[in-house]
């Protein structure tokens, strides 16, 4: 009652600093609504709840403060630290806001267009078929989307659980590449591989890393430009420094206009595109490398990007070699 602290455990000590055992509580608690709290419980005898903020290691921290009143003249006051509920939540936030935002502008076109079909080009074929033909485009991006969504749900429910399969990088990479050549000759590019010549065996998702080299060599096929080369090549490694063992690497390259250096570090976080009008007009998600990023933390493995200006950029997978099934 008399507003002063009896007593810190260890915890509270690191949290708040030493020493505060006889000091009024203002001292250590400085937040208004945490004050108000406290002053509430000491003197109408009933729990309160608020919230602390705090930083650590350059990073914010929140606090649920549960105060309840102990005998007649305590109140003891737990702190809880809820900061990856509310990074969480504030995840979630961001992404139904994303994916609204990315289905708002073909729901748009489409509704306008429909609208002039139904008037104004009522009488006009040519019109109708340029109409019909962007709805097209714009239901197939949604379609697009949507599979993307799906896809990165069903991926990201299995990321804590280890592949069991044994899986030939070579054989998925030629599979891989057979499947997108009609994109490349549409493209104009050309696939040029470089894999070595004995098979390379590890414990995997065939058809994940598929999908992993799929979105990485497609999208060096439509951002690389016309007339290109795209390069992939493999490349085992007895000892890899990041993944601190044996690895097999896989690169792809493209030699086209090259990515700005502020924009690699996000490149991989949902629906984050470093040229947002020309990924739409390529019919780009935005989820592509999130989805890579979640087949790799599932296989243990990494991503590396590096690129130059006017040179082109290079995606490089990482995969232990070494894995066992948990």
């Amino acid at each position: 009652r008399g507003e002063r602290i009896a007593a810190l455990n260890g915890q509270a000590e690191r949290l708040l600093g030493a020493g505060l055992d006889g000091r009024h509580f203002i001292t250590a608690l400085r937040q208004p609504t945490l004050v108000e709290a406290v002053e509430n419980c000491l003197s109408e005898r009933t729990t309160q709840k608020a919230e602390y903020h705090s930083t650590q290691a350059q990073s914010d921290v929140t606090f649920a403060v549960h105060l309840a009143p102990i005998d007649k003249d305590y109140i003891l006051l737990s702190f809880q630290d809820i900061t990856p509920i509310e990074q969480a939540d504030q995840m979630r936030r961001d992404f139904v806001a994303n994916v609204s935002d990315e289905l708002r502008t073909p729901l748009t076109a489409l509704m306008g267009f429909i609208e002039t079909l139904r008037g104004p080009a009522r009488e006009d074929p040519k019109a109708q078929d340029r109409f019909l033909g962007i709805m097209t485009q714009e239901a197939a991006r949604m379609n697009r989307l949507i599979g993307d969504l799906l896809s990165l749900s069903r991926v990201e429910a299995q990321e804590r659980l280890r592949p069991t399969g044994q899986v030939d990088i070579r054989s998925v990479l030629q599979t891989t590449l057979h499947n997108l050549n009609p994109i490349a000759l549409e493209h104009d590019v050309t696939l040029r591989m470089n894999l070595e010549e004995s098979r390379i065996s590890l414990c995997g998702d065939a058809d994940q890393l598929q999908q992993v080299f799929t979105n990485l060599i497609e999208n060096a096929i439509k951002y690389g430009g016309a007339g290109q080369i795209v390069d992939i090549r493999t490349r085992t490694q007895v000892i890899e420094p990041i993944l601190r063992g044996p690895a097999l690497q896989v690169s792809v390259t493209d030699h086209g206009p090259g990515i700005d250096a502020r924009h690699i570090p996000r490149l991989t976080e949902r629906f984050y595109r470093a040229d947002t009008h020309r990924s739409r007009d390529l019919g780009g998600t935005g989820l592509g490398l999130a989805i890579v990023k979640h087949i790799l933390n599932r296989h243990r493995g990494r991503l590396k990007i590096t690129s130059t200006p006017d040179k082109g950029t290079t995606f490089t997978v990482l995969l232990p070699l070494d894995q066992t099934a948990d």
